[in-house]
């Protein structure tokens, strides 16, 4: 069952075409990985499926809902309520606790609640660093509770960038893994730009992107 369709999507900054004419349906529950050169258009993709820019021509639904042409309003209530989205940088508060920044995520949705916030950390793995600061924390345990924040409204769809590039490789497979468990035991729908192979071959799909088109969707099997 489809999740997200993009249907003649095509990206214009004026005389740069970012993208051009994709097709693109992602089912619910896959794991889609994006690949490609810089400028290939895989960021504008990944933004343009979570609202955070708008296509120049052509239709991009979720959940059968057409936010192309979703007021901004709407379109601010529909990111909160269905996509989490995971980041290169952190963009932590720094004189924010691990639990607060999270908390912080919440307060834009609903009530925030402390034990919801750590609850989250908990599912990643950090409910022993509830009380600390970004600057006490490795770049892994930062990106830890970047997923927790992208977690706390418990959306169906999780949008990743880059989020293991500022990472060292251990740290880069204990996100992998932790990806992995959200995807197959919780049904996380995860999208993920990646310029890394390592990072590429998690995931049930990669989708290669050269001048702005999709120059290849492959299915790929893992042991």
């Amino acid at each position: 069952m489809s999740l997200i369709e993009l249907r003649n999507v095509s990206k214009e900054y004026r005389n740069t075409h970012a993208l051009r004419g994709i097709d693109l349906v992602v089912s619910r529950g896959e794991w889609m990985n994006i690949v490609g050169p810089s400028g290939s258009g895989k960021s504008t993709l990944l933004n343009i499926i979570g609202g955070l820019d708008s296509p120049t021509s052509g239709e991009v639904s979720i959940d059968s809902v057409d936010i192309s042409r979703l007021p901004e309003d709407d379109m601010a209530v529909l990111r909160r309520e269905k996509i989490g989205f995971i980041f290169q940088q952190s963009h932590l508060i720094p004189y924010l606790t691990a639990v607060e920044n999270v908390m912080l995520a919440q307060y834009f949705h609903s009530m925030a609640e402390e034990k919801e916030a750590a609850d989250a950390l908990s599912r990643v793995g950090l409910g022993h660093r509830l009380e600390h600061r970004p600057s006490q924390m490795s770049g892994g345990e930062q990106q830890r509770v970047c997923i927790a924040r992208a977690l706390i409204n418990n959306p169906e769809i999780l949008l990743a960038d880059e989020p293991t590039g500022n990472l060292d490789r251990e740290n880069t497979r204990l996100i992998l893994e932790l990806l992995d468990k959200l995807h197959s035991e919780e049904g996380f729908t995860i999208v993920l730009v990646t310029h890394d192979p390592f990072v590429a071959q998690w995931g049930r799909r990669v989708l290669t992107m050269e001048d702005g088109r999709i120059k290849c969707d492959e299915s790929i099997c893992r042991l």
